[in-house]
């Protein structure tokens, strides 16, 4: 009976999920074909995320540990154990474009939105990665923040452990001088695991920005420790809440 209501829950999540966006749908439209609104359209994300959990009645705890700069844009790198991090990760408040796995082209309408809007990758294919780094780029130049979720997907070995990251945001982050916030989602992977089932566990989800780590007058050398340090600020966060899935590290 329980698994029967929870099942029920996430039918009607995914209901209101589907009418927002048709609700939505039009302003995105207008982002698509008239490119000069783009930045303007895609700061409806926040909106649009903080209506939907509402509504769903799983409301974000957001924890912003430093005072975001209205003129500045940033690379935000993530931590990625859930699907429901990418509808959490709304609650970036910059216009931002999202980097996200070709495969979601294959839903109706939100498909064609995320292509024309954001970022798909093809992570087995070199030209697609090419492709994305050149549309960061250009989303960079364009004053626009990008979310990226740097281990290349969900790659739960060990929840809430995270797997190595990849190069690339860390690289544009140094050629475009582009300040990288580490951003730790913490409870997703108890509320929505990987695991196929779709079965929602109720917890208030919560979002940690953290200070932006600067990269000016960094250079390309120094991709690796970039890269190091912001996975160890999103680990750290991970242990202090989650120590006894990390006590076997340290013994």
């Amino acid at each position: 009976m329980k698994l029967f209501f929870n099942r029920l829950y996430v039918g009607y999540a995914l209901l209101v999920f589907s009418i927002t966006f048709l609700i939505l749908f039009p302003w995105f439209l207008l982002g698509i074909y008239y490119p000069p609104a783009s930045r303007m359209v895609l700061k409806v994300n926040y909106w649009w995320a903080i209506v939907y959990f509402f509504l769903i009645g799983l409301p974000i705890s957001e924890e912003w540990r430093f005072k975001r700069d209205g003129r500045q844009n940033y690379i935000f790198c993530s931590n990625h154990f859930s699907y429901l991090d990418i509808p959490v990760m709304g609650f970036v408040h910059s216009p931002c474009v999202f980097v996200g796995k070709s495969s979601i082209a294959k839903v109706p309408l939100f498909g064609f939105m995320f292509r024309k809007l954001h970022i798909m990758v093809d992570r087995e294919r070199a030209r697609s990665r090419a492709e994305v780094y050149k549309r960061a780029a250009i989303a960079l130049d364009e004053k626009k923040s990008v979310i990226i979720f740097p281990e290349g997907g969900i790659k739960v070995v060990h929840s809430p452990k995270m797997t190595p990251f990849k190069d690339g945001a860390f690289r544009m982050a140094i050629e475009k001088q582009i300040p990288i916030v580490p951003v730790t989602i913490p409870y997703n992977w108890i509320i929505l695991p990987d695991d196929n089932r779709f079965v929602i566990r109720f917890k208030r989800p919560k979002i940690v920005l953290h200070e932006p780590i600067d990269t000016k007058g960094m250079t390309i050398d120094k991709v690796d420790e970039l890269k190091d340090e912001c996975f160890r600020v999103i680990d750290e966060e991970l242990r202090n809440r989650f120590p006894e899935k990390f006590a076997k590290d340290t013994e």
